[in-house]
């Protein structure tokens, strides 16, 4: 396991904001939702601690006996037994008896967590827990409500949406993310700058992912032990994650496996997938409202182009699993862990790496901007057309962009990583004829240079998102 597997690890600004509603004047309902694994119950859990509350997890299931086990749930968090027989018609009723029963001064927090299986089994949820808002809870300091969902486009919908019964009633909320590469360093402070960062590669910004890789073991070991055997932790995960959200998984499987092999077009997807390509939009949406794919258009500071746009897997465990693991699912199991990392993985991952790493240079661009002082609203992307290829760019409304380019692996001649980047900022097209800033962005530091770009290395980058921490 991480060295930190047996702690709670950062959130603090989320901590403070549940902590702040539960502690303030008035009635509080906070809406808390994010992909799956992102953190969200162990968030809610972890700040509940010692508060009185009850928290009951949404399910499959007939409204009649999610009512039941919210009851029991009451019964055993509030000391009360009769509650769990107590006969409740619906979930007013349920809430009402809740109510009733709590008797204590200080504010009692009810959690309902993947409240998207509670509003399938009882579509009359919302305009309940609207109606007992309204006319109690949003005036009164004994009970906060926390709803909770993973179903992205749903709690935005139902629940934050303008359509919604609860809309505008929140008085706050969490769109819980994955960790940035800074914060997930924190899980492994065994490791090297290096090796944190490719398990931030591999695992993404997820802590239950984060939690498999011990820093007692190289990161090829991690990927033998948790990802190339049949009982290994992750080596089902993605199947397992599809299945909890999605029917038609197939269909799911090759749009994703289509996306890692670099088919990023609408046009390319159906071709790989031979999946008609007037339906596709819809699998692409639903994939893209899980956080689990993304999408991504040539940034100029311009017009968006909605035929350049691509689809891009943004999740950094789904990448790597259907780059290696999916399509070799066969022979990972003759080969065995070792063998199928040395044939199967080795050769790329290098490769590979460097493809994450532009990702992890995109998220630290902002950072830099914060540390020059810079203030001014921005947009953060890549460029690519017929001719080149700019692998970060920074379009700013002050009239700047920044260009960057991004070396992984080891840098031979710093000057011709700097003509490269040359080049390619000769080829950007930059219509709004912005001035434009030059960034080389390596793994390794090289000795201090003035070439008229600013360079960074692992080491300043971290450092870097530390003094962003502290902040």
């Amino acid at each position: 396991m991480a060295d930190a597997a047996a702690t709670f690890v950062g959130r603090e600004r989320e901590l403070q904001v549940l902590e702040d509603a539960w502690s303030g004047p008035r009635g509080a309902f906070i809406p808390v939702y994010g992909r799956r694994r992102v953190g969200k119950s162990a968030l809610l859990l972890e700040w509940l601690g010692k508060k009185p509350g009850i928290y009951q997890v949404g399910k499959v299931a007939p409204a009649e006996l999610q009512i039941r086990e919210l009851l029991e749930a009451a019964a055993q968090a509030l000391k009360q037994p009769l509650l769990a027989t107590a006969p409740a018609r619906g979930w007013k009723e349920a809430f009402e008896l809740i109510e009733q029963s709590w008797t204590k001064a200080e504010r009692l927090v009810l959690v309902l967590d993947e409240f998207q299986w509670m509003v399938s089994a009882s579509p009359e949820l919302p305009s309940v827990l609207q109606e007992l808002w309204d006319r109690r809870w949003k005036t009164s300091k004994r009970l906060m409500l926390v709803l909770c969902g993973s179903f992205i486009g749903f709690m935005e919908r139902e629940v934050l949406g303008s359509k919604s019964p609860l809309f505008g009633r929140r008085t706050a909320q969490i769109h819980l993310k994955p960790f940035g590469w800074g914060e997930a360093a924190r899980f492994h402070p065994g490791y090297s700058l290096q090796a944190r960062a490719e398990a931030y590669f591999i695992c993404g910004g997820i802590p239950q992912y984060l939690e498999t890789f011990d820093s007692s073991r190289s990161i090829r070991a991690n990927i033998e032990a948790n990802l190339l055997h049949e009982f290994a932790p992750l080596y089902r995960e993605p199947e397992f994650l599809l299945r909890e959200e999605l029917r038609e998984v197939e269909k799911y499987h090759a749009v994703l496996y289509a996306i890692a092999e670099g088919h990023y077009t609408q046009k390319e997807i159906a071709e790989a997938t031979a999946l008609p390509l007037r339906s596709l939009h819809y699998w692409l949406e639903q994939l893209v409202q899980l956080g689990y794919v993304a999408r991504r258009h040539p940034l100029t500071g311009g017009p968006v182009k909605q035929r350049a746009v691509r689809f891009v897997l943004e999740d950094p465990l789904l990448r790597f699993w259907f780059r290696f693991v999916f399509p070799h699912r066969s022979a990972v199991a003759r080969l065995g862990p070792s063998a199928a990392y040395l044939e199967l993985i080795k050769p790329q991952l290098e490769g590979y790496f460097g493809l994450c790493f532009e990702r992890l240079c995109r998220e630290a661009l902002p950072w830099l901007w914060a540390s020059e002082k810079v203030t001014a609203d921005a947009q953060v992307g890549e460029y690519w057309d017929k001719a080149v290829q700019l692998d970060v760019v920074g379009a700013r409304s002050d009239g700047v962009i920044d260009l960057g380019e991004c070396k992984w692996g080891a840098v031979g001649s710093p000057k011709a990583l700097r003509d490269e980047l040359e080049r390619k900022v000769l080829a950007y097209p930059n219509p709004k004829n912005a001035t434009l800033v030059r960034r080389l962005f390596v793994r390794e530091a090289r000795s201090p240079r003035d070439d008229g770009a600013k360079w960074y290395d692992l080491e300043s980058l971290y450092a870097l998102a530390q003094r962003a921490a502290a902040r």
